[in-house]
């Protein structure tokens, strides 16, 4: 079964998001910011992450970043998930490493066409 590592400080998104990826048929992971989601993915790396931008200790773009470094880490799909509307920063997001871009609030069907664009499902 796939995975897919869900990275948000806010437990109800991590919730929501988690039930839309399971219905996707995913097995889901919880990290609360981006230094506990690069701890998991240094003990096993996901298929996709569905990740925040702004959250505490280290956000979504500093996780990409160091993600993108790790041996491997280029082989996980990224979804930044967040309400950042700047396009300069969806743009940067992108540069980063991030494979596909959900605004907040998102329901269902946005996850799963992103998820399809992305080849995750």
């Amino acid at each position: 079964m796939k995975t897919c590592l869900i990275v948000d400080d806010s437990r109800m998104i991590r919730r929501v998001a988690g039930r839309i990826v399971k219905d996707l048929g995913f097995e889901t992971i919880e990290a609360i910011n981006g230094q506990d989601a690069l701890d998991k993915c240094l003990m096993e790396l996901p298929d996709a992450i569905l990740v925040d931008w702004a959250m505490p200790i280290m956000d979504g773009f500093d996780f990409v970043k160091k993600l993108r470094e790790l041996p491997g880490g280029d082989e996980p799909t990224v979804v930044f998930c967040t309400s950042v509307r700047d396009v300069s920063r969806i743009v940067e997001a992108l540069a980063a490493g991030a494979d596909e871009y959900i605004m907040k609030p998102f329901d269902s069907d946005i996850i799963e066409s992103k998820f399809a664009l992305a080849g995750l499902v």
